[in-house]
């Protein structure tokens, strides 16, 4: 990491971490944008809708395969350097997309922005759990997990609209522009942050292998499965509860998306309050709730359910869904210890299996007993969570604070509050 005095006082204030929610806001966009382009990229580049959804799959497999490697690879990179630098590129990388001709062109440069995209998420968590004071460490995860939230709420529309104004180009040139911006934040207030021991390769891959890790990255695969099944099938959610689709389904995903901006920053204050493992039970409990709830509305209102209660319960959904995130980042960070970032790089594959796993296992729910089924099965996969976690924190517990270890005293010394 920087070479720097560990005398040297960070800078106070927070506009570092408002440079890393941007930066993370950011890679959300460029991931999910894909999915409200599929048919003017279809029609210019003359393929199919099914063939071009492949960008989203090559750029899922890309991430989930690579974090963990490139979090091994740039290890000695400064904190600074890396995620400064990591922008830059990310933002050609999506002015030059905006220039591409050809279907295997676009393919190419999703899977360089899946490579960036993976290396700079795993340091925003950490260098922010790291800023922050131990006692402020939930929150300031929360605040960067809140970018992806809010990519969904504001960049994925802004985005879509854009496309139709302007052409799918214009899209990414705006994403390229937003970099810009968390370039230019980023460079002016992320401190640098002090030189500490670099623990080798093998001694890194040692403490990934640890059960603790292990577990986390578990959970939060399954977490992932269960939780975000609901996001993905909620066209046939919302019709066989309710009977509603077309406009609704882009209300409700809205709903879920502005819910869970509010759960991330929620989840974050409760896991510097509750500690990270009630938090993080909390949370799952909630979401498995909101699910049966669900699944009692449709009964009861027997697939006639008012639109307006089921946008409430989607509420008390996307509250805990997303809200989870920052309590099990903190626990990756802590059972990782020296591995921090590596842990983190890990269990953000973890989360991006636990995607696939759910669109796979709630196609299959889909096809054989519709929406309903889905949520038996994301109700189920979120018991299985519980199960697990409940069984990980009990075997490994967290700290009162996740940013705690072994060189506490030495974080403290440096720590900046957000």
């Amino acid at each position: 990491m920087d070479s720097q005095d560990e005398r040297t006082p960070l800078p106070a204030g927070s506009g570092w971490l408002i440079g890393l929610l941007l930066a993370t806001f950011v890679i959300g966009t460029d991931d999910f944008i894909i999915a409200g382009l599929l048919p003017t990229i279809s029609a210019e580049l003359k393929v199919s809708e099914g063939t071009a959804g492949q960008l989203v799959t090559v750029f899922s497999i890309t991430y989930a395969v690579a974090c963990p490697i490139l979090a091994v690879a740039t290890r000695r990179v400064p904190r600074k350097a890396l995620i400064v630098g990591g922008l830059a590129v990310f933002a050609v990388v999506n002015f030059v997309t905006a220039l591409a001709t050809s279907f295997g062109m676009l393919m190419v440069l999703r899977v360089a922005a899946a490579l960036v995209a993976a290396t700079l998420s795993p340091a925003a968590f950490a260098v922010a759990g790291r800023l922050a004071s131990p006692e402020r460490t939930g929150r300031a995860i929360g605040t960067v997990a809140a970018g992806l939230t809010m990519s969904l709420v504001v960049g994925v529309p802004f985005g879509s609209w854009l496309s139709g104004l302007a052409g799918w180009e214009a899209t990414f040139i705006a994403v390229g522009a937003f970099t810009s911006l968390a370039i230019a934040i980023t460079a002016l207030t992320l401190p640098r942050i002090p030189q500490t021991p670099v623990v080798g390769v093998a001694a890194r891959l040692r403490l990934l292998r640890r059960p603790p890790v292990l577990l986390c990255v578990l959970g939060t695969m399954l977490a992932s499965t269960g939780g975000l099944m609901p996001y993905i099938y909620m066209a046939p959610i919302t019709h066989d509860l309710a009977g509603v689709g077309g406009q609704y389904v882009g209300v409700f995903i809205a709903i879920v998306g502005v819910s869970g901006a509010v759960g991330t920053v929620l989840g974050g204050r409760l896991t510097d309050r509750w500690g990270v493992d009630r938090t993080l039970l909390a949370a799952f409990g909630g979401v498995v709730a909101a699910a049966l709830v669900l699944l009692a509305v449709g009964g009861i209102g027997q697939g006639a359910a008012p639109a307006w209660l089921i946008g409430v319960v989607l509420v008390l959904w996307g509250v805990p869904g997303w809200g989870n995130n920052p309590p099990m980042n903190a626990r990756a960070m802590h059972m990782g210890g020296d591995a921090a970032t590596e842990a983190l790089a890990l269990n953000t594959s973890g989360l991006y299996a636990g995607i696939a796993l759910a669109g796979a296992i709630g196609g299959g729910a889909v096809n054989t007993s519709g929406g309903t089924g889905v949520l038996v099965v994301a109700c189920a996969a979120g018991l299985i969570t519980i199960a697990v976690m409940a069984l990980a924190v009990r075997r490994y517990p967290s700290p009162r604070h996740a940013s705690q270890s072994d060189t506490a005293p030495e974080k403290e010394k440096n720590a900046v509050t957000p």
